[in-house]
Parts: C-alpha cells; structure tokens; sequence
C-alpha cells in the first residue's frame, strides 16, 4: 500500500569475507578458508527490519562482479523491497574479516573506488520509498564523498519536512576514516566528523557505539557523553558499548541504564545493526514515524522498545555473521526469557 510508512535504510553493500571456523590455512599456513557473506550497516540493517516483518526497501548502489546478484538475493529472501537497488558500473565493495578472541570483528577493506559512495541527488530521488517513516544512514558511505553530500541533503529536505523519523548510526570504521586508506577516499578526522555532526544535528535517533565515541571523542564518562549527545539535536540517542549495559539517552530526562540479554557469543558481526534495525522496526510497528510521537513515549513504552532491539542483537550474536533473528525467533525468545 502506497500509504504504509517504510523504513528506507540507505547505505552501502558489502561482501564480508568471514574465516571458517575450525579450518586450518593448510600445511604450510598460507591457504586461510573463508566463506563470503552478505553483509555492510545498511543491508544488515534491511535485512534485520526484513525478517522482523517491518516494511522496508535498502536504497544501495548495487556494484558489478559476482557477488552482486548475492546480495541482492540475501536481501529479497528476508522481504527487503529490492525498488531500491541502483544498478552500479562500479564494484561491490570487499571486507575481510578477522575474528578475537572475544568475537569482536576486526576488518580489512578492500573499497577504492567501490559503487557505494557515489551517489547522485537524482539516484536518491528515484529510489525514495513515496511514504518514508524512517530512513535511517550511516557507516562508510554518509561519510565518504562524493556520495555523502547528497545524502546529507536527502536527510536535510526529509528533516524539514518534519514527516519522516531520520536515525543515524556513525559506524566508524578507523581504516577508512583516516590514515593512507582514508586518504585516498578523502576522508581525513576531521572531515568524518563534521560530516557526522552535520547529520547527527538533523536526526532523530542515533545510535552510537563506545568504539565510535572512543574514534570520535576519545576516552569519556559514557554517560555524561550519552547526555551530552541528546542535547546536541536527537530526540533518542542509544549508546551501546558490548555486553554492558545501553545507554538511553533523551533531552531534558533522567538517563535510562538497560542490561542487554547473557548469551553465548558466537560472534558480534552485526550486532549494532541488528540492534538498530529492532528498534527501528519496533517504532514503525508502534506508529511511531515523527519526532512529536518519538518524544511522547513515556519511558516505559520505549523501554519495552529497545528491550525488544535488545533481543534481537543477542540473538544475532549467537549465529556466525550477521544473522539475525526472525520475529517467530524473537517471539520465542522473549516467551523464553
């Protein structure tokens, strides 16, 4: 239905190559296995808020090469509206994957010159669902010109409009935001973050890690820093920082601690996404599609909101990659709990 609200999740496609768990690298130690997974913030995002049975298309420049049809197919299979894709002659972007000790992800991109940072203000108008509840953007490609200028723009006009929730996820990766890699994006410290400020000033909902504040700010009280982070714009900031407790952060309000769920960490790939993608899908479900309705959620209401998002990260994390859960598991899950 034309009128349904729908969640647009605008951002970049990534093919995550992930090693194989138990694999060895052969005799010699030279032959590493991996297997390569969809995966990049924007269609984690879409395909989390997919399963959750949410309306949502994943507006993506879709790049050549193999992998591509893959990626468009992950999408599909969990009720993702493909409207959104735009054929791309550039290439998919690449990242490799490595995985500590304690399941947080470290990443080796492979992305010059990749179709996901050159978006075009024509291309954006295209794709636009025509109803927008929510658009959510983040991670590499709202940060990396010369897409990241439209948009900015994009997220400036739907701000404005005053019809449409805007979440922003900072997603930092520090070797593209920075160094000899960040370089030859462009992309510097300081530009990364004036870009992010600029946006972080017209969203409604953030949700921001302690590794991108760390990135960011440098080390900091986590929450004087959620507080300080609702006063600069949002309506909610949500600060994750692993297995600890969230941080929910509201202007001119108390500041809400929540304990996420204890589950047997697989790995955390796709974690914050999911996390996003459940609070998202719970604020479109809710009706909950414009600043003035975000804010007049007591904090009970929301709190059952973001525990729910809550869940569903936890349940991501006990899967390899990002796999996150469907709203039959999630409905399991908290019966289970």
């Amino acid at each position: 239905m034309p009128d349904t609200p729908v969640l647009a999740v605008l951002g970049e496609l990534v093919v995550d190559l992930l090693p194989v768990p138990g694999a060895d690298a052969g005799p010699e130690g030279t032959a590493p296995q991996y297997v390569a997974r969809p995966g990049g913030n924007a269609l984690n995002v879409a395909v989390a808020a997919g399963r959750l049975g949410a309306p949502v298309r994943l507006m993506a420049r879709l790049g050549t090469g193999p992998l591509a049809a893959n990626l468009r197919r992950h999408a599909e299979l969990s009720g993702v509206d493909g409207a959104g894709f735009v054929p791309a002659t550039e290439p998919v972007s690449l990242a490799v994957v490595g995985v500590g000790a304690d399941g947080s992800p470290d990443y080796g991109f492979h992305v010059l010159g990749a179709a996901d940072w050159q978006w075009t203000d024509d291309e954006l108008a295209g794709v636009l669902p025509e109803r927008t509840g929510a658009l959510h953007v983040g991670s590499i490609s709202s940060w990396t010109a010369p897409g990241s200028e439209p948009i900015a723009r994009l997220v400036e006009r739907l701000h404005g409009g005053g019809e449409t929730l805007i979440s922003v996820d900072p997603n930092i990766r520090p070797p593209l935001a920075e160094g000899p890699v960040g370089e030859v994006l462009g992309n510097d410290r300081a530009t990364v973050q004036g870009r992010l400020d600029r946006l972080v000033a017209m969203a409604d909902v953030v949700k921001v890690s302690s590794e991108d504040l760390a990135w960011l700010e440098g080390p900091s009280d986590l929450d004087e820093t959620a507080r300080r982070w609702a006063g600069r714009g949002p309506a909610l900031v949500l600060l994750t920082d692993g297995g600890a407790p969230l941080r929910v952060a509201r202007p001119g309000r108390p500041l809400l601690h929540r304990q996420p769920p204890a589950v047997r960490v697989v790995d955390t790939v796709g974690a914050g996404d999911s996390l996003a993608a459940g609070l998202l899908a719970g604020l479109l479900a809710a009706g909950v599609t414009t600043r003035s309705a975000l804010q007049a959620l007591t904090d009970d209401e929301l709190l059952a909101l973001v525990d729910d998002a809550a869940l569903v990260a936890a349940l991501n994390c006990t899967r390899v990659g990002a796999d996150p859960p469907t709203r039959a598991e999630l409905d399991a899950a908290r019966t289970g709990r």
